[in-house]
């Protein structure tokens, strides 16, 4: 019995440490416009925490590159 009750103990607590937040790349936010959208706008909302992590750094890195190439469309090139 005590086994057992360990062992549901051990498999609810390794449910609540789960993997977090995926980490998301450039092109993957490129690609998805509205997921980009969202991490920005929560970045942006939240410097302070969120400015220095990986998925609002490759938002803003997504963002740049998405706004290049419309300035370099809408330029004719």
């Amino acid at each position: 019995m005590r086994h057992v009750l360990l062992g549901v103990v051990t498999l609810t607590l390794s449910g609540c440490f789960g993997q977090g937040d995926k980490t998301y790349t450039v092109d993957e936010l490129m690609a998805d416009e509205a997921l980009l959208t969202k991490i920005i706008s929560e970045c942006r909302n939240n410097p302070g925490k969120l400015r220095q992590t990986p998925n609002c750094q490759n938002a803003e890195a997504a963002d740049w590159k998405l706004r290049l190439e419309r300035m370099k469309t809408s330029l004719g090139g």
